[in-house]
């Protein structure tokens, strides 16, 4: 049932979860399912809230909703609240957009992104 974390937004605990509130065996592979029970996974992960999963499986706690965004609605999400923390000027949107590390990674030496932030070498 592992193939449902190939759906942005959807790990492997949600999975479980999921799985268990919708009656689906979790050894079953994705071929082997019935319309009725792809049915009811898809009902599952849109309804969250009726079949009580807790709102710390969700992603999205921080807007005050504590709802599950999955596949392009995520990205369309990020992208806005990326805009959002740029337009306001935040150091976070910024380093973003600048290209930079965001959480608080040392950047003189050690990056994939190959941009020093720190000191030059003299001549």
């Amino acid at each position: 049932m592992f193939t449902l974390t190939s759906i942005k937004g959807i790990g492997r605990h949600l999975v479980n979860i999921i799985c268990k509130k919708a009656d689906v065996d979790m050894n079953k592979r994705a071929s082997e399912l019935t319309a009725a029970e792809l049915d009811n996974l898809m009902v599952v992960v849109a309804n969250h809230r009726q079949f009580k999963i807790s709102y710390w499986f969700l992603n999205r706690k921080k807007d005050g909703k504590y709802s599950q965004v999955v596949s392009n609605a995520l990205d369309m999400k990020m992208r806005d609240d990326l805009e959002r923390l740029k337009k306001i000027r935040n150091h976070h949107g910024l380093r973003h957009y600048w290209g930079l590390r965001v959480h608080g990674q040392h950047t003189k030496t050690t990056s994939h992104k190959r941009r020093t932030v720190g000191v030059s070498k003299k001549h």
